[in-house]
Protein backbone atom coordinates (compact mmCIF):
# COMPACT_ATOMS: atom_id res chain seq x y z
CA UNK A 1 0.00 0.00 0.00
CA UNK A 2 2.78 2.38 0.99
CA UNK A 3 4.71 1.45 -2.14
CA UNK A 4 1.72 2.27 -4.34
CA UNK A 5 1.25 5.69 -2.70
CA UNK A 6 4.95 6.36 -3.10
CA UNK A 7 4.79 5.48 -6.79
CA UNK A 8 1.75 7.72 -7.26
CA UNK A 9 3.54 10.64 -5.64
CA UNK A 10 6.61 10.07 -7.79
CA UNK A 11 4.57 10.48 -10.96
CA UNK A 12 4.96 13.85 -12.60
CA UNK A 13 2.03 16.13 -13.36
CA UNK A 14 2.54 15.36 -17.05
CA UNK A 15 1.82 11.67 -16.44
CA UNK A 16 -1.29 12.34 -14.37
CA UNK A 17 -3.05 14.71 -16.80
CA UNK A 18 -5.21 13.02 -19.45
CA UNK A 19 -4.09 13.51 -23.10
CA UNK A 20 -7.28 15.48 -23.88
CA UNK A 21 -6.44 18.09 -21.23
CA UNK A 22 -2.80 18.28 -22.38
CA UNK A 23 -4.02 18.90 -25.91
CA UNK A 24 -6.24 21.77 -24.72
CA UNK A 25 -3.27 23.28 -22.90
CA UNK A 26 -1.04 22.99 -25.97
CA UNK A 27 -3.62 24.78 -28.09
CA UNK A 28 -2.94 27.89 -25.99
CA UNK A 29 0.79 27.79 -26.72
CA UNK A 30 2.12 29.85 -29.68
CA UNK A 31 3.07 27.47 -32.42
CA UNK A 32 6.71 28.54 -32.61
CA UNK A 33 7.20 27.35 -28.99
CA UNK A 34 5.57 23.95 -29.61
CA UNK A 35 8.57 22.58 -31.49
CA UNK A 36 10.69 22.87 -28.34
CA UNK A 37 8.01 21.19 -26.21
CA UNK A 38 8.24 17.95 -28.16
CA UNK A 39 11.23 16.96 -26.05
CA UNK A 40 9.22 17.16 -22.78
CA UNK A 41 7.94 13.58 -23.05
CA UNK A 42 7.07 10.90 -25.58
CA UNK A 43 3.38 11.69 -25.12
CA UNK A 44 3.88 15.39 -25.84
CA UNK A 45 6.04 14.57 -28.84
CA UNK A 46 3.35 12.25 -30.17
CA UNK A 47 0.58 14.83 -29.65
CA UNK A 48 2.48 17.75 -31.19
CA UNK A 49 3.74 15.66 -34.16
CA UNK A 50 0.24 14.45 -35.04
CA UNK A 51 -0.88 16.08 -38.35
CA UNK A 52 -4.45 16.25 -37.00
CA UNK A 53 -3.26 18.30 -34.02
CA UNK A 54 -1.24 20.57 -36.33
CA UNK A 55 -4.36 21.18 -38.44
CA UNK A 56 -6.54 21.83 -35.38
CA UNK A 57 -3.95 24.18 -33.83
CA UNK A 58 -3.67 26.15 -37.07
CA UNK A 59 -7.42 26.77 -37.29
CA UNK A 60 -8.51 27.00 -33.65
CA UNK A 61 -5.57 28.10 -31.51
CA UNK A 62 -6.07 31.39 -29.67
CA UNK A 63 -2.31 31.94 -29.88
CA UNK A 64 -1.76 32.12 -33.65
CA UNK A 65 1.64 33.46 -34.66
CA UNK A 66 1.76 36.01 -37.47
CA UNK A 67 4.97 37.42 -38.87
CA UNK A 68 6.49 38.85 -41.99
CA UNK A 69 9.79 37.95 -43.56
CA UNK A 70 12.14 39.36 -46.15
CA UNK A 71 15.47 38.48 -47.72
CA UNK A 72 18.49 40.06 -46.06
CA UNK A 73 21.90 40.38 -47.72
CA UNK A 74 20.66 38.09 -50.55
CA UNK A 75 21.36 35.03 -48.40
CA UNK A 76 19.35 35.15 -45.13
CA UNK A 77 15.63 35.15 -44.35
CA UNK A 78 14.74 37.70 -41.67
CA UNK A 79 11.52 37.16 -39.67
CA UNK A 80 9.67 39.87 -37.72
CA UNK A 81 6.80 38.78 -35.43
CA UNK A 82 3.62 40.78 -34.90
CA UNK A 83 2.58 39.40 -31.51
CA UNK A 84 1.32 42.21 -29.28
CA UNK A 85 3.21 41.03 -26.19
CA UNK A 86 6.14 39.30 -27.84
CA UNK A 87 7.57 41.45 -30.62
CA UNK A 88 10.73 39.64 -31.68
CA UNK A 89 12.93 38.92 -34.67
CA UNK A 90 15.06 36.08 -35.93
CA UNK A 91 17.20 35.18 -38.92
CA UNK A 92 17.34 31.82 -40.65
CA UNK A 93 19.44 30.39 -43.43
CA UNK A 94 17.32 28.95 -46.26
CA UNK A 95 17.47 25.15 -46.72
CA UNK A 96 20.13 24.74 -49.37
CA UNK A 97 22.07 21.86 -47.78
CA UNK A 98 25.25 23.81 -46.97
CA UNK A 99 25.71 24.68 -50.63
CA UNK A 100 27.16 28.07 -51.57
CA UNK A 101 24.24 30.42 -50.94
CA UNK A 102 22.69 31.45 -54.25
CA UNK A 103 20.50 34.43 -54.93
CA UNK A 104 16.94 33.37 -54.30
CA UNK A 105 13.46 34.89 -54.34
CA UNK A 106 10.24 34.35 -52.38
CA UNK A 107 7.27 33.10 -54.41
CA UNK A 108 4.71 32.92 -51.62
CA UNK A 109 3.61 31.63 -48.22
CA UNK A 110 0.49 29.66 -47.27
CA UNK A 111 -0.44 27.83 -44.04
CA UNK A 112 3.15 27.95 -42.77
CA UNK A 113 4.68 26.67 -46.02
CA UNK A 114 7.04 28.96 -47.96
CA UNK A 115 8.03 28.56 -51.61
CA UNK A 116 11.39 29.92 -52.74
CA UNK A 117 12.82 30.23 -56.23
CA UNK A 118 16.39 28.98 -56.44
CA UNK A 119 18.60 29.62 -59.43
CA UNK A 120 18.91 28.29 -61.95
CA UNK A 121 15.73 26.18 -62.41
CA UNK A 122 14.19 24.92 -59.18
CA UNK A 123 11.69 25.75 -56.45
CA UNK A 124 12.23 24.98 -52.76
CA UNK A 125 9.24 24.20 -50.53
CA UNK A 126 10.09 24.97 -46.90
CA UNK A 127 8.45 24.98 -43.48
CA UNK A 128 10.89 26.99 -41.31
CA UNK A 129 9.28 25.80 -38.07
CA UNK A 130 9.52 22.05 -38.70
CA UNK A 131 12.65 22.24 -40.83
CA UNK A 132 10.99 20.31 -43.67
CA UNK A 133 12.22 21.24 -47.15
CA UNK A 134 11.85 19.83 -50.62
CA UNK A 135 13.42 20.87 -53.91
CA UNK A 136 11.43 20.70 -57.17
CA UNK A 137 13.01 21.20 -60.57
CA UNK A 138 11.19 22.87 -63.44
CA UNK A 139 13.97 22.65 -66.04
CA UNK A 140 11.83 20.30 -68.14
CA UNK A 141 9.41 23.17 -68.75
CA UNK A 142 12.01 25.43 -70.32
CA UNK A 143 12.74 23.81 -73.70
CA UNK A 144 9.29 24.80 -74.98
CA UNK A 145 9.89 28.45 -74.04
CA UNK A 146 11.23 31.04 -76.46
CA UNK A 147 13.93 32.20 -74.05
CA UNK A 148 16.70 30.44 -72.18
CA UNK A 149 18.87 30.97 -69.12
CA UNK A 150 17.88 32.13 -65.64
CA UNK A 151 14.46 33.73 -65.54
CA UNK A 152 11.87 34.15 -62.81
CA UNK A 153 8.19 33.50 -63.57
CA UNK A 154 6.48 36.76 -64.50
CA UNK A 155 3.33 35.87 -62.59
CA UNK A 156 3.15 33.46 -59.68
CA UNK A 157 0.93 32.47 -56.79
CA UNK A 158 0.85 29.83 -54.06
CA UNK A 159 -2.25 28.57 -52.26
CA UNK A 160 -4.18 25.67 -50.78
CA UNK A 161 -7.01 23.68 -52.36
CA UNK A 162 -9.05 22.41 -49.40
CA UNK A 163 -11.24 20.22 -51.64
CA UNK A 164 -8.21 18.09 -52.56
CA UNK A 165 -6.00 18.79 -49.51
CA UNK A 166 -3.39 20.03 -51.96
CA UNK A 167 -1.03 22.98 -52.30
CA UNK A 168 -0.78 24.51 -55.77
CA UNK A 169 1.96 26.70 -57.20
CA UNK A 170 0.88 28.65 -60.28
CA UNK A 171 3.56 30.19 -62.51
CA UNK A 172 3.17 32.17 -65.73
CA UNK A 173 6.07 32.66 -68.11
CA UNK A 174 5.91 35.84 -70.16
CA UNK A 175 7.07 35.92 -73.76
CA UNK A 176 8.42 39.17 -75.12
CA UNK A 177 5.24 39.59 -77.16
CA UNK A 178 3.21 39.78 -73.91
CA UNK A 179 1.89 36.24 -74.19
CA UNK A 180 1.88 33.92 -71.18
CA UNK A 181 2.37 30.20 -70.70
CA UNK A 182 0.74 28.99 -67.47
CA UNK A 183 1.76 25.92 -65.49
CA UNK A 184 0.44 24.62 -62.16
CA UNK A 185 2.36 22.38 -59.76
CA UNK A 186 0.47 20.04 -57.42
CA UNK A 187 2.52 19.34 -54.28
CA UNK A 188 0.33 16.35 -53.41
CA UNK A 189 1.04 14.51 -56.66
CA UNK A 190 4.35 16.24 -57.54
CA UNK A 191 3.03 16.78 -61.05
CA UNK A 192 2.69 19.74 -63.43
CA UNK A 193 -0.49 20.76 -65.23
CA UNK A 194 -0.56 23.18 -68.16
CA UNK A 195 -3.31 25.80 -67.82
CA UNK A 196 -3.02 27.66 -71.12
CA UNK A 197 -6.47 26.42 -72.14
CA UNK A 198 -8.03 27.84 -68.93
CA UNK A 199 -7.56 31.40 -70.18
CA UNK A 200 -10.46 32.60 -72.28
CA UNK A 201 -8.53 35.72 -73.30
CA UNK A 202 -4.95 37.00 -72.99
CA UNK A 203 -3.83 38.23 -69.59
CA UNK A 204 -3.50 41.95 -69.02
CA UNK A 205 -0.30 43.74 -68.08
CA UNK A 206 1.19 42.68 -64.75
CA UNK A 207 4.34 43.52 -62.88
CA UNK A 208 7.54 41.80 -63.99
CA UNK A 209 7.51 39.73 -60.79
CA UNK A 210 3.86 39.76 -59.70
CA UNK A 211 3.08 37.72 -56.57
CA UNK A 212 -0.50 36.55 -56.06
CA UNK A 213 -2.50 36.90 -52.83
CA UNK A 214 -4.26 33.77 -51.54
CA UNK A 215 -7.74 34.27 -50.07
CA UNK A 216 -10.97 32.21 -49.97
CA UNK A 217 -9.57 29.35 -52.02
CA UNK A 218 -8.33 31.62 -54.82
CA UNK A 219 -5.20 33.51 -55.86
CA UNK A 220 -5.54 37.22 -56.72
CA UNK A 221 -3.32 39.52 -58.79
CA UNK A 222 -3.62 43.25 -59.36
CA UNK A 223 -3.04 44.74 -62.78
CA UNK A 224 0.27 46.62 -62.96
CA UNK A 225 -1.24 49.65 -64.68
CA UNK A 226 -4.54 50.73 -63.08
CA UNK A 227 -5.96 52.47 -66.15
CA UNK A 228 -9.53 51.49 -65.29
CA UNK A 229 -11.34 50.16 -62.26
CA UNK A 230 -13.05 47.46 -64.33
CA UNK A 231 -11.46 43.99 -64.32
CA UNK A 232 -8.49 45.29 -62.32
CA UNK A 233 -8.03 42.07 -60.32
CA UNK A 234 -7.33 38.65 -61.85
CA UNK A 235 -8.59 35.62 -59.86
CA UNK A 236 -7.60 31.96 -60.14
CA UNK A 237 -10.03 29.54 -58.44
CA UNK A 238 -7.99 26.68 -56.91
CA UNK A 239 -10.84 24.15 -56.91
CA UNK A 240 -12.32 24.83 -60.36
CA UNK A 241 -8.95 25.67 -62.01
CA UNK A 242 -10.59 28.66 -63.72
CA UNK A 243 -9.83 32.36 -64.11
CA UNK A 244 -12.13 35.33 -63.60
CA UNK A 245 -11.88 39.09 -63.11
CA UNK A 246 -12.94 41.45 -60.32
CA UNK A 247 -13.41 45.22 -60.48
CA UNK A 248 -11.79 47.75 -58.15
CA UNK A 249 -13.81 50.59 -56.55
CA UNK A 250 -15.19 53.08 -59.08
CA UNK A 251 -13.89 55.94 -56.90
CA UNK A 252 -10.29 55.17 -57.81
CA UNK A 253 -8.66 58.18 -59.47
CA UNK A 254 -6.49 56.27 -61.93
CA UNK A 255 -4.08 59.06 -62.71
CA UNK A 256 -3.25 59.48 -59.00
CA UNK A 257 -2.50 55.81 -58.33
CA UNK A 258 1.11 54.74 -57.86
CA UNK A 259 2.85 51.70 -56.35
CA UNK A 260 -0.36 49.71 -55.97
CA UNK A 261 -0.78 46.24 -54.48
CA UNK A 262 -3.03 43.76 -52.69
CA UNK A 263 -3.03 42.80 -49.01
CA UNK A 264 -5.01 40.62 -46.61
CA UNK A 265 -6.38 42.66 -43.68
CA UNK A 266 -8.47 40.86 -41.07
CA UNK A 267 -9.42 38.17 -43.56
CA UNK A 268 -10.58 40.75 -46.13
CA UNK A 269 -9.16 41.61 -49.53
CA UNK A 270 -7.50 45.04 -49.56
CA UNK A 271 -6.23 47.19 -52.44
CA UNK A 272 -3.72 49.93 -51.62
CA UNK A 273 -1.82 52.57 -53.58
CA UNK A 274 -0.01 55.86 -53.18
CA UNK A 275 -2.39 58.76 -53.80
CA UNK A 276 -0.21 61.33 -55.54
CA UNK A 277 -2.82 64.06 -55.11
CA UNK A 278 -3.14 63.83 -51.32
CA UNK A 279 0.27 62.27 -50.50
CA UNK A 280 -1.64 59.58 -48.56
CA UNK A 281 -1.75 55.83 -48.92
CA UNK A 282 -5.32 54.89 -49.84
CA UNK A 283 -6.43 51.44 -48.65
CA UNK A 284 -9.69 50.03 -50.00
CA UNK A 285 -10.96 47.03 -48.00
CA UNK A 286 -13.63 44.70 -49.39
CA UNK A 287 -15.65 43.85 -46.27
CA UNK A 288 -17.69 41.14 -48.04
CA UNK A 289 -15.83 39.03 -50.56
CA UNK A 290 -16.91 39.67 -54.18
CA UNK A 291 -19.57 42.17 -53.04
CA UNK A 292 -18.59 45.26 -55.01
CA UNK A 293 -20.56 47.67 -52.84
CA UNK A 294 -18.61 46.58 -49.74
CA UNK A 295 -15.38 48.43 -50.66
CA UNK A 296 -14.46 50.79 -47.77
CA UNK A 297 -11.73 53.46 -47.90
CA UNK A 298 -9.08 54.01 -45.23
CA UNK A 299 -6.39 56.65 -45.60
CA UNK A 300 -2.94 56.57 -44.02
CA UNK A 301 -1.23 59.99 -43.78
CA UNK A 302 1.95 58.64 -45.34
CA UNK A 303 2.55 58.10 -49.05
CA UNK A 304 5.17 55.36 -48.55
CA UNK A 305 3.19 52.72 -46.67
CA UNK A 306 2.59 49.03 -47.34
CA UNK A 307 -0.18 47.45 -45.21
CA UNK A 308 0.73 43.97 -43.96
CA UNK A 309 -1.96 42.80 -41.50
CA UNK A 310 -4.21 43.85 -38.62
CA UNK A 311 -3.22 43.84 -34.96
CA UNK A 312 -5.44 42.17 -32.35
CA UNK A 313 -7.18 45.51 -31.68
CA UNK A 314 -7.80 46.22 -35.38
CA UNK A 315 -4.93 48.63 -36.10
CA UNK A 316 -3.27 48.35 -39.51
CA UNK A 317 0.33 47.13 -39.26
CA UNK A 318 2.52 48.18 -42.17
CA UNK A 319 5.95 49.35 -43.18
CA UNK A 320 7.55 52.07 -45.26
CA UNK A 321 7.75 50.99 -48.87
CA UNK A 322 11.14 49.98 -50.23
CA UNK A 323 12.50 47.73 -52.94
CA UNK A 324 12.69 44.76 -50.54
CA UNK A 325 9.83 42.28 -50.94
CA UNK A 326 8.06 41.61 -47.62
CA UNK A 327 5.84 38.53 -47.31
CA UNK A 328 3.29 37.97 -44.54
CA UNK A 329 3.63 34.53 -42.97
CA UNK A 330 1.52 32.51 -40.51
CA UNK A 331 3.59 29.82 -38.80
CA UNK A 332 2.34 26.25 -38.50
CA UNK A 333 3.47 22.67 -37.89
CA UNK A 334 1.52 21.48 -40.93
CA UNK A 335 3.25 18.91 -43.16
CA UNK A 336 2.76 18.58 -46.90
CA UNK A 337 0.04 16.06 -47.87
CA UNK A 338 2.58 14.02 -49.84
CA UNK A 339 4.84 13.82 -46.76
CA UNK A 340 1.97 12.48 -44.63
CA UNK A 341 1.13 9.84 -47.23
CA UNK A 342 4.78 8.75 -47.50
CA UNK A 343 4.94 8.26 -43.70
CA UNK A 344 1.72 6.23 -43.74
CA UNK A 345 3.18 3.98 -46.44
CA UNK A 346 6.35 3.52 -44.42
CA UNK A 347 4.38 2.67 -41.27
CA UNK A 348 2.19 0.27 -43.23
CA UNK A 349 5.24 -1.43 -44.71
CA UNK A 350 6.81 -1.88 -41.28
CA UNK A 351 3.62 -3.17 -39.66
CA UNK A 352 3.55 -7.00 -39.16
CA UNK A 353 0.86 -8.92 -41.00
CA UNK A 354 -1.94 -10.75 -39.17
CA UNK A 355 -0.49 -14.13 -40.10
CA UNK A 356 2.71 -13.24 -38.27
Amino acid sequence: METKEKNDKSKSTLEILPPELIQRILLRVPVRHLARLRCVSKLWCSLISDPNFAEFHFHHSSASTNSCFFIKYSSMVHFVYFDDNDASQKEMCPPFNNEPLPNFAVLGSCRGIIVLHRHPHSFVVWNPLTGFSKRISYSHLLPSRKYHGIRLPSLHGFGYDASQDDYLLLVAWNHWERQYNLDCLSLRTNSWINLDAALSKPLGVFDRFSCGLFLNGAIHWLSFALTTYKDAILIFDMKERTFSMMSAPEQLVMISCNFSGLALLGGCLALYYQNLHSCNTDIWVMKEYKVHSSWNLYQIPCKDFQPLCLSSNGDIIGRGCSWATVTVHTESLLPLPSDVEDKKKEEGGNRPSESE
